[in-house]
Parts: structure tokens; sequence; C-alpha cells
């Protein structure tokens, strides 16, 4: 004869079984409907190149020979877009751009930075050989505000932009980026692409 307390305990053990079997579903359900995890992993805002392909913007170089940006097709381009007077923030932008291509090592050859300058005010020279390895286009200011896509409450000059090898432009990050931020984004790009 059965003892009444083993017939509840081998009810417990069967719902325990159950509530087992049954939690991965309920907690999938749980994470998917009710906490949706972000899931996003990368620093910049990611952009659909369909929507910003690159135009053509009838630049030129400092001293006046024609040059269009998509000359450096086959590369990944750190974009920047500033008055020739280059202000600080855009120093910093000059500066953290050349740092996060030295620092990806031998991997810097893939990477290209560029200034486009959106007014007629002359640059230092001084700023020129201090920076020496980015080109340097004069653009309008009116072609870039057609193409390139900003945070709300910013300006084209507050973000540096990322062109993928195939003249796609793929990511912005934000005003005032923090550096580190950055460089762990084009680890990313450089590693999982085998373009450019």
């Amino acid at each position: 004869m059965e003892k009444p307390n083993s017939k509840h305990a081998g009810r417990w053990k069967l719902l325990l079984v159950l509530a087992v079997c049954a939690a991965p579903m309920l907690l999938s359900y749980l994470f998917y409907f009710v906490i949706k995890p972000e899931g996003r992993t990368n620093y910049g805002v990611i952009l659909d190149p369909r929507s910003y392909p690159m135009p053509k913007l009838d630049a030129h170089l400092l001293g006046g020979e024609s040059k269009e940006l998509d000359a450096y097709k086959g590369k990944w381009i750190l974009l920047q877009a500033d008055s020739g007077e280059c202000a600080d923030a855009c120093k910093k932008k000059m500066y953290d751009m050349r740092q996060l291509r030295l620092i990806q090592g031998k991997e810097m050859d893939r990477i290209e930075r560029v200034w486009l300058i959106t007014d007629n005010k002359p640059v230092d020279t001084v700023l020129i050989r201090e920076y020496d390895g980015m080109r340097m286009l004069s653009v309008s200011q009116d072609k870039l505000k057609s193409w390139l896509p900003v945070d709300a409450n910013t300006v084209i000059s507050d973000h540096i932009y990322m062109i993928d090898p195939l003249g796609n432009l793929m990511m912005r990050f934000p005003k005032d980026a923090d550096p580190n931020k950055v460089k762990k984004d084009i680890g990313k790009l450089l590693k999982a692409s085998a373009i450019g």
C-alpha cells in the first residue's frame, strides 16, 4: 500500500520536471515580447547606403585641381566636413582621425582620412603639415547638406562619417565622439571585411 506522502512527492517531482522543461520557452517569450534586448553592439549609427548614394561633389584639391571623393574608393574613408578655419572642434576631429588610423597598426593602410572643406577660408599651412596624409578637398556646403545626414540638434561639422571601400556612406559617429568607442567600431569593420 502506497504512503500518502509519496503520492504528493511524486506529483511535486512531476510538476518540477514540467516547470524546468517549460522555463526556457517561457523566458524566451518574456525576453522577446516584454523585455526586448537592444542587441546593438556598435557605437556609431549604421546608415542605409541606399538612402545616401555618393554624389558628384565637384570637389577640388587646395591647389585647384579637380578631385572627386570616389578617387579614394577601395579604402575605408574616415570623413569630416568643416570650415577651412578649422576651429578647436575641427582640430580635435583631425587629431582623433589620425590616431584612429594609426592605432589600427598593420591595418592602417586600409584607411584614408578626408577633410571636406566647406568654405573659401584659407587652411593654415602648419595644420596641413601637422596632419600630413589627410586628404583635403574643397566642396560646396549645399551638396553636403543634401548627402550627409546629421543627428537631431547637430550639423554636418559635428560628425565623423565612415565610407566603405565600395563608396557607400555607412556610419555616422556622434558629436564629440569617444575615440575609444570609435576605435572598436573601426576594428570590427576591418576584421569583418575582406575588401579595402
